[in-house]
């Protein structure tokens, strides 16, 4: 992981023009009809859910490994961006194509964009970055760093000179 924070290049990252809808998401990769959203519930899924028309997700089970819960409805979960959407913007994505925005919004190509988060977890977090915020369970925190790091990589976004003093 540090090797991977040391090639990040360091920036002020200025909210100048962010607007959560300029990033669309959520957009289903395999035009199955299910959305971003659902792939992931569905992939996560501890016990697998009932799937009905349009997609729509019942039962099923999940494991929310930043507070360290089991989650029993898809409604009780949110999906977390690890580098939220919000911070990517501050951190270059501004700069990127709309296909790159979407694209990083929706979470394609990796499996660690985005995971399944308890609503309370999802909630807390909001657009913190790890400076501000870690998970609740302590037995996550390296490996959310590592997959936040990873995600920055993979989308050449900045990081902020306080991010890099928490995490150093």
């Amino acid at each position: 992981m540090r090797d991977v924070l040391a090639q990040l290049s360091v920036h002020s990252e200025v909210r100048t023009g962010y607007e959560r809808t300029k990033l669309r998401h959520w957009a289903g990769a395999d035009r199955d009809g299910c959305t971003t959203r659902a792939e992931v519930l569905k992939a996560e899924a501890v016990i697998a859910p009932e799937q009905g028309e349009r997609c729509e997700l019942t039962r099923g089970e999940w494991y929310s490994p930043c507070d360290d819960r089991h989650i029993a409805r898809p409604g009780g979960l949110g999906i977390d961006h690890l580098v939220p959407l919000a911070e990517a913007w501050d951190a270059g994505a501004s700069a990127s194509s709309a296909r790159e925005q979407e694209a990083y919004a929706s979470g394609l190509g990796d499996e660690r964009a985005l995971i399944a988060a308890s609503t309370a977890s999802n909630r807390s977090k909001a657009d913190h970055d790890p400076a501000t915020w870690l998970p609740p369970a302590a037995a996550c925190r390296c490996q959310f760093v590592t997959d936040w790091s990873a995600d920055k990589s993979r989308w050449g976004l900045s990081i902020h000179t306080v991010v890099l003093d928490s995490l150093a």
